[in-house]
């Protein structure tokens, strides 16, 4: 299972990839770090991950746009959103466009590995 990390802040990804890493979750493969969508998107192309991580609120290309974008590279891909609850509806509107799942930052490893089992098991 490939799993690609978007997410400006560098601290949220060293820290996604570190709980996925440690061993939480069997079967992970890291496809990648993006700090925006525009990356996210090129990367996509290049390494096809299954899951991904995405926050929305981003420079350059923000989640919501990254997820269109994404689901229409691949339909099936599986999207956590990890966000900030002050984006409520916005990560509402992430689901509705076909995200799987939503952790509010900030976030404990054990609910991080419980959101990305549940999407994983989506699959």
């Amino acid at each position: 299972m490939r799993l690609m990390i978007v997410d400006d802040s560098n601290m949220i990804r060293t820290r996604i990839s570190r709980v996925v890493q440690s061993g939480g979750i069997k079967g992970i493969v890291l496809a990648g770090l993006a700090k925006n969508g525009r990356e996210a998107l090129r990367l996509a192309r290049a390494t096809r991950p299954e899951v991904v991580t995405m926050d929305l609120t981003m420079p350059e290309m923000d989640g919501i746009e990254c997820i269109t974008e994404l689901l229409k590279i691949d339909p099936k891909l599986n999207i956590l959103v990890v966000s900030a609850l002050s984006d409520k509806s916005t990560a509402i509107q992430a689901l509705k466009l076909g995200a799987r799942g939503f952790v509010a930052k900030p976030f404990t490893d054990e609910e991080l590995q419980m959101a990305l089992l549940d999407v994983f098991e989506a699959r």
